[in-house]
């Protein structure tokens, strides 16, 4: 039975569809997503949050700006393709405007039924002009802050002042931790009780749930010696040099460990003069496109993060059972829980990490276990089925539409073909 609605589920088919002779379709629940970046871990998510949903139910689109590598895999999955000119990530009022004007086309011309938005720009201009055109739902996924304590007072309390002017346009607030919804509630740029946990699903198929043995040889690194590792971004956010003085720290009383950092970015130099100042062996891979399975050889994973909504890296690592050692920042918290699926340590303070770092490595057996849990908790709570049964909860809720069960949820693979949605690319 509904919840919103007294409609009952239909009974099952007498008879099987194709023996019919040919009944009308339903119209199909147009989606259209809007991201800043169709890439790194919010576009992940988006890409699974599009290419989940029953193509049969949905014909879904994501618009954001050009460049990054999931284009192909959304369009060969099926999903409806928009590139926006002129898109940045940082505030460019010309640009913007001629953004808002492209979105305001394309809705006017596709009327959507749900617009869901995700990051700060794409939400502020996805919403705004989602709800210039009328949009009946409009929905907005906070995959991270905005705002954080280490930038100036005064553009934190811009980021707030954008977020807190279009939470009036906005039906339904999602957030990937629970952290991040009080946080959300907490400063004003989501109401009370409009706002829900989704988490931010992996895929799970791509992760391997133990170490993969290949990846110490072919990274040159001994059998025996222990690993501590980390993926991601070499920027600020993800305070890279913490790691190296971390490393420091833990190759005093530890001389046999090895360090390895998977990912590049702005302060790759930097982090790499850091770790000859110091005297520290670290190897930096660069960008891998399997860093997943990289991560699975490292005997303690390493979040050092000054602020993170909750962390794709982290998940993944979690999902291949690795014991964790992490920044305690906004949601990271709410999956990282201290002596049961790994440690925290304050963010900025490479000597507590480096403390939580050298504890896993002296209580192996400990360590083992917690990663053993945090691998169960994660492949049951981030299934990309259970993200995907959650949105469409949420969007036939706010359409007035019978909400499917649990037990309706949709099953990718019993399509044959994921072209059902009629992929095209749409250039404005």
């Amino acid at each position: 039975m509904n919840e919103t609605s007294a409609w009952p589920t239909p009974p099952a088919p007498v008879v099987p569809l194709e023996e019919l002779p040919p009944q009308p379709r339903a119209p199909r629940i147009k989606v259209l997503h809007v991201i800043t970046k169709f890439w790194a871990g919010a576009g992940g998510n988006t890409l699974v949050s599009a290419t989940g949903m029953d193509p049969r139910r949905y014909e879904v689109w994501v618009a954001a700006c050009e460049g990054g590598p999931l284009w192909e895999r959304a369009e060969a999955a099926g999903i409806r393709t928009v590139r926006l000119r002129r898109f940045r990530e940082y505030i460019s009022p010309p640009d913007d405007v001629a953004v808002l004007a492209q979105l305001v086309a394309l809705i006017r011309r596709e009327r959507f039924s749900v617009v869901h938005t995700h990051s700060a720009k794409g939400g502020f201009l996805g919403r705004v002009a989602a709800w210039a055109c009328g949009t009946p739902v409009i929905v907005h996924t906070t995959h991270g802050p905005s705002f954080h304590d280490h930038m100036s007072p005064a553009r934190r309390k811009l980021y707030i002042g954008l977020d807190r002017l279009v939470r009036p346009m906005t039906d339904r607030f999602l957030d990937v931790a629970p952290s991040v919804v009080r946080q959300a509630v907490e400063v004003g740029i989501a109401r009370p009780g409009s706002i829900a946990v989704v988490p931010s699903a992996v895929e799970l198929d791509d992760i391997p749930d133990r170490a993969d043995p290949t990846v110490r040889s072919e990274l040159g690194l001994p059998e025996a010696a222990p690993v501590v590792g980390t993926v991601g971004r070499l920027d600020f956010q993800k305070a890279p040099l913490d790691f190296v003085r971390m490393a420091a720290t833990v190759g005093r009383t530890r001389p046999d460990v090895r360090f390895v950092m998977v990912g590049e970015g702005s302060l790759q130099e930097d982090t790499r003069r850091e770790a000859v100042r110091l005297g520290v062996d670290v190897l930096f891979t660069g960008f891998r496109p399997d860093a997943a399975r990289v991560a699975s050889a490292f005997d303690v994973f390493v979040i050092s993060s000054l602020y993170e909504g909750l962390g794709r890296s982290l998940t993944e690592a979690l999902a291949s059972g690795r014991p964790v050692a992490a920044t305690a920042v906004n949601g990271v918290p709410d999956l990282v829980e201290p002596g049961a699926t790994g440690l925290l340590a304050p963010p900025g303070d490479p000597e507590a990490m480096a403390g939580c770092v050298l504890w896993l490595l002296e209580h192996s057996a400990e360590a083992r276990r917690m990663g053993e849990q945090g691998r169960d908790r994660v492949r049951a709570l981030f299934d990309p089925r259970r993200m995907c049964a959650q949105l469409d909860r949420e969007y036939t809720r706010l359409l007035g539409l019978a909400v499917p069960s649990p037990d309706d949820a949709f099953d990718p693979s019993a399509l044959g073909d994921p072209s059902t949605n009629g992929a095209l690319t749409h250039a404005l």
